[in-house]
């Protein structure tokens, strides 16, 4: 054997035995987002506090289902009567324990007898979109926090 080869197998080994001492840690692929799915009722009523509960279910992407109650408070400028129904999509989340929690929602809304309402709540980097219709009387502008809770 050459002194050149014999130089290179030398530093090869070197090299290999100074890789086998390096931390090996596990390569960890982010985890997918996933989209879930909320479908709800909700009836409630406003005089400057506005106030409203109701149930639902979720439905996750990844096959996570719950039954949830829901619950709405604030304040501004509000008066009537409603009830509505509608879905939500919820994106931002890795797992259906993400969907739980306070969702912080400004939305102006006006209507008689029938009417619609879409608006889109937060928490953190986690939103939802709703949709839905009602009836009832309901005229105003409030601020409100939106909770999602797991049925016990």
């Amino acid at each position: 054997m050459s002194k050149r080869t014999l130089g290179l197998t030398a530093a090869l080994v070197l090299c290999a035995g100074g890789l086998t001492a390096l931390p090996v840690t596990p390569a960890h692929a982010a985890v997918a987002q996933l989209k879930c799915h909320l479908t709800y009722n909700l009836a409630g009523w406003s005089a400057i506090y506005q106030h409203a509960s109701g149930s639902g279910h979720v439905s996750c992407d990844n096959g996570e289902r719950a039954a949830v109650t829901i619950s709405m408070h604030g304040g501004g400028l509000t008066a009537g009567k409603f009830r509505v129904s509608g879905h939500g999509d919820i994106s931002n989340v890795h797992g259906i324990h993400d969907v739980y929690g306070s969702y912080a929602q400004a939305g102006a809304s006006a209507g008689v007898v029938r009417s619609g309402t879409a608006q889109v709540l937060t928490k953190g980097t986690t939103s939802i979109a709703l949709d839905g219709t009602g009836e009832g009387i309901n005229l105003g502008v409030a601020v409100d926090d939106f909770k999602i809770e797991p049925v016990h």
